[in-house]
């Protein structure tokens, strides 16, 4: 099967596969044990060492959907980015990190890397040249995130990571709102990839997973502290995980091809102030997305005009469901402001543009024509007054 050079959808459902050679069966078995034999053979395994039969095979799915040598998965999308984080950066190192970017990943450097003595520094915007702006002598790392969560600003892949290149720095990157389906950033140059793989990669809402995607060098570097933080999955999740990932290139291109439609219907909507959308012509970075993504994904965010209340109007839709999570196959909306940016001050969600009024909406599979009667009829419902008409 390695020798042969597969498409997106083969990938996703025969790479990382377990063979069950004692029943011939179609799927994975599944290996629940937690305890393995030590003596005389190759590989001692353990759950905590990531090295289960179920946790290697889907590691190589991962890496395979990735481009990259080797991936290891996790408990958690959080669990996923800090352990990387601490496998590249010790006391007196310095991060470079976007000011975009998902709220928990914020809280972790802000509350944690002063225990460590990390040094940090956010970025002013999401250019390239923000980026190099912010580099100190001691900078080892920057990491960012494009599109990003949630105002879906589109960084510039290649540009940065050839900077960071000329200049000795590693580059992580955040690419779960793409997925691998629409984004690949390690032929763009980028030393690790990392997923919340709650989201895409799992797609239905069920399991919590995290994955890191990179070269054998700096993902050994990573198992090294990941078998001491003990962040390592369930044999049943990531059994879950592998089964969800044969359907991800589909459930993605579907979702994707929605968000498409459902961005333009709203960019033109009346009741809708703003849309942001990487596959609008509108956006800034538009040219930038459409170059290094192969699809534009199923994440946006928008705003209502003012005389729309935006909990009421999410409290008033009937098919899509206010949800704190996002990616699954069904369609769901968020206040960042008070879920996943919720630990950031009011001061730090208005320095990045995420007003009270933003709604992050995750489009699923559902028909295209539902979606827009759902929103339809929760907008009319929604309005505190008539909006004022111009003459």
């Amino acid at each position: 099967m390695s020798k042969l050079k597969l498409g997106l959808n083969s990938i996703c459902t025969h790479v990382g596969e377990v063979k069950d050679e004692q029943f011939k069966g179609a799927v994975s078995p599944m290996y629940l044990s937690s305890s393995y034999e030590f003596l005389d053979v190759e590989v001692k395994r353990y759950p905590r060492y990531f090295n289960t039969p179920n946790q290697e095979f889907l590691s190589k799915k991962i890496a395979a959907l990735e481009g990259a040598e080797s991936a290891l998965i996790f408990g958690s999308g959080m669990a996923a980015i800090s352990t990387m984080f601490l496998a590249f950066l010790n006391k007196g190192d310095h991060l470079v990190v976007q000011n975009t970017l998902y709220g928990g990943t914020v809280n972790f450097i802000k509350e944690e890397f002063p225990k460590y003595g990390i040094e940090y520094t956010f970025t002013n915007g999401y250019s390239v040249n923000d980026f190099e702006a912010a580099i100190q002598p001691n900078t080892k790392l920057i990491h960012f995130e494009t599109p990003s969560n949630p105002l879906m600003t589109v960084t510039d892949i290649n540009g940065l990571t050839q900077m960071a290149k000329s200049k000795g720095i590693l580059t992580s990157i955040d690419n779960t709102f793409a997925s691998p389906v629409n984004q690949n950033p390690i032929a763009l140059g980028v030393d690790l990839v990392m997923h919340s793989a709650t989201k895409y990669l799992g797609g239905h809402s069920d399991i919590c997973a995290g994955a890191v995607a990179g070269s054998f060098d700096h993902m050994d570097k990573i198992w090294h502290v990941a078998r001491n933080f003990g962040g390592s999955l369930s044999d049943m999740t990531v059994w879950m995980l592998e089964r969800s990932m044969k359907t991800l290139g589909l459930r993605v291109k579907s979702q994707s091809k929605n968000a498409m439609k459902i961005a333009k219907w709203l960019s033109k909507h009346p009741d809708v102030s703003r849309v942001y959308y990487p596959g609008l012509k509108s956006h800034p970075e538009h040219k930038i997305a459409k170059s290094q993504m192969h699809s534009f994904g199923a994440m946006m965010s928008f705003e209502l005009k003012d005389y729309i209340n935006a909990e009421d109007f999410q409290k008033s839709l009937q098919l899509i469901k206010p949800s704190m999570s996002l990616a699954g196959v069904e369609s769901t909306v968020i206040s960042p402001h008070l879920t996943s940016h919720a630990l950031l001050t009011q001061e730090e969600r208005d320095a990045i543009g995420i007003s009270d009024g933003l709604i992050r909406f995750s489009v699923g599979i559902e028909e295209l024509k539902d979606l827009k009667q759902d929103i339809k009829q929760a907008i009319k419902k929604a309005q505190k007054t008539e909006p004022v008409l111009n003459n």
